[in-house]
């Protein structure tokens, strides 16, 4: 099993919501970035959701997310995993998510790509949190069982929150 860590957040005083993964996947560690994985449909649903050209360069995607107020962090920090499956994460360590939100405390509502990143962020922040919370349908591509369309049609909640 291989030692890994999450990135720093992506986060402003502008930032309105807070979208929290679990943590990187293989190719955004190789990458450096987040949600790098082709085949993860984060960005492209991003986009569509705000009408945004699909961008393959990482600092455009950054800036699609701040212009629309939008924070990106991992709920872990650091942990073990072989290979890129949240299922086969071990030893995790948490980031610190309520001192990011005391720092930034224009976020009113967090959304979690995924149910690992939700049982984790109930585990950090209980269960009767300050901040509605919801779980999002995970992008990654182990998560073939929903078409794009339902991923996209339930993500879109985010927009009510900006």
């Amino acid at each position: 099993m291989q030692k890994i860590s999450s990135f720093l957040p992506i986060i402003n005083s502008e930032s309105k919501i807070l979208i929290l993964g679990s943590i990187p996947g293989i190719k955004s560690l190789e990458m450096q970035q987040y949600y790098a994985h082709p085949q993860n449909k984060f960005w492209k649903i991003i986009c569509e959701i705000f009408d945004e050209e699909f961008s393959l360069n990482y600092q455009e995607r950054i800036k699609i997310l701040q212009k629309h107020h939008i924070a990106l962090w991992d709920v872990i920090d650091t942990c073990e995993r072989k290979g890129s499956l949240d299922s086969e994460i071990r030893n995790e360590e948490a980031n610190k998510i309520e001192d990011l939100l005391q720092d930034f405390p224009n976020v009113k509502a967090i959304f979690c790509n995924g149910q690992k990143s939700y049982k984790n962020l109930q585990k950090i922040l209980g269960k009767d949190f300050y901040l509605p919370i919801f779980v999002l349908p995970s992008t990654s591509p182990a998560n073939a069982s929903m078409k794009y369309e339902e991923k996209l049609f339930s993500w879109k909640i985010i927009i009510d929150y900006l």
